[in-house]
């Protein structure tokens, strides 16, 4: 097969998998979608920094519990009356996520790793990389779910916008101007523009269909989502260039890893939500 048949058809599965979960009317599929590609991530993002069987089992929990928390949290903020029980639920995944931090810290003292700082530092950098920006996104869904597949489908066009505006430039006499060289050397300021013009369009779209009720908002919205999400993409080729990898797993045939495919949504999804929640206040 290909290497451009197959990049396609794993794109295809992959965007058919999460407007399914997304669009799903139980609001579960998407959180359980979720939650496995935070440990997927974190595995990767740990084998990348040096394996270590303890802290991927304890981040991973730590992971799974985030989510939880989160979804739950998300659920109780759209109730006109809390009931106790859902309260008392929010706590247990809330109080694991403490204890398992807790134990991360304490451990290192007994472990005589080389380099406890650092097991610290990776623990600390999974959980607010990655297992966070994927509770956003639950968060998202449970505000709205559209407001989530919004985000995706801004991030896809922010890609092609960027990609398409870029890769013209580039044919110019004079080329166009890159951004961070050493870290991304075909990202442009022309394609960061082109991108976020296109993600313009996309967010005046959301708002004449309804997606989201407000043109100041949608356009505000879908400038986060083409910034962070670029900046969550150089983010995560910088982490690649440190350690000295092209991808940063194989769980995509022809896109690489989970962190490789998700990398813009690390960042825009926790400033999208933060648009969504000022915006509301």
């Amino acid at each position: 097969m290909s290497t451009l048949l197959q990049r396609t058809l794993s794109g295809a599965v992959y965007v058919a998998v999460i407007v399914v979960s997304i669009l799903e009317p139980t609001g579960i599929a998407f959180p359980v979608v979720a939650a496995i590609l935070t440990v997927l991530g974190i595995r990767e993002f740990l084998h990348l920094t040096g394996k270590d069987t303890w802290l991927l089992v304890m981040t991973s929990i730590s992971g799974i519990c985030m989510q939880a928390f989160v979804a739950l949290a998300g659920k109780i903020s759209k109730m006109e009356t809390i009931d106790d029980l859902y309260l008392g639920l929010l706590m247990i995944p809330f109080g694991i996520c403490i204890l398992i931090a807790f134990i991360v810290t304490i451990a290192e003292l007994f472990r005589k790793q080389e380099n406890p700082m650092k097991n610290w530092g990776r623990y600390w950098q999974a959980v607010m990389m990655i297992a966070l920006p994927f509770a956003c996104m639950d968060f998202l869904l449970a505000l709205r779910p559209y407001y989530l597949l919004a985000l995706f489908i801004s991030v896809w066009v922010n890609d092609t916008g960027a990609y398409l505006i870029g890769s013209a430039t580039a044919r110019l006499p004079h080329g166009n101007h890159k951004m961070l060289p050493r870290v991304s050397p075909a990202k442009s300021w022309e394609g960061l523009i082109g991108g976020i013009l296109f993600t313009l369009a996309a967010g005046y779209v959301f708002y004449r269909i309804g997606w989201i009720d407000n043109v100041k908002i949608a356009l505000v919205w879908a400038v986060s989502a083409g910034l962070f999400g670029t900046l969550g993409d150089l983010l995560e080729s910088l982490m690649k260039r440190t350690v000295g990898v092209k991808d940063s797993g194989r769980f995509m045939p022809g896109h690489g890893g989970v962190l490789d495919r998700f990398d813009s949504m690390l960042l825009a999804a926790p400033c999208s939500l933060i648009v969504i929640l000022l915006c509301q206040l």
